[in-house]
């Protein structure tokens, strides 16, 4: 199973991916909204990880990209700082799988893309 990591900040992109690369996923990370476009475009995931802020293009921005432009369906989760309730409703409404808080507990990260990737 291999999951796209889209998140700007250097430790919290690491601890996601070897979170979830011990947990037996394989990872792909970008740090921008321009690159996971362009890795989007080039390769299908089975579960899309999303920082709402991103340099160029944010994490709702790529969602929409991939809905509208990619036309995939692919599964989001968002993990984020901001638990703004605007941006869980507009998350929900392009069909996000997940919202996480930083910081978040590991295992619950895992459950989380377990539970999605299940479904």
């Amino acid at each position: 199973m291999s999951i796209l990591i889209c998140e700007d900040n250097t430790l919290a992109k690491r601890t996601l991916s070897v979170v979830i690369e011990k947990a037996g996923f394989l990872t792909e990370a970008s740090e921008d909204g321009i690159e996971a476009m362009r890795l989007l475009q080039e390769k299908d995931y089975e579960l899309i990880i999303v920082d709402i802020h991103l340099p160029y293009h944010s994490g709702l921005e790529l969602v929409k990209f991939l809905r509208s432009d990619l036309k995939k369906n692919t599964p989001v989760l968002i993990v984020t700082a901001f638990s703004d309730l605007q941006l869980q409703q507009q998350a929900a409404e392009l069909g996000i799988s997940g919202y996480i808080i930083k910081p978040f507990n590991p295992s619950d990260l895992i459950e989380q893309i377990r539970s999605i990737l299940v479904n």
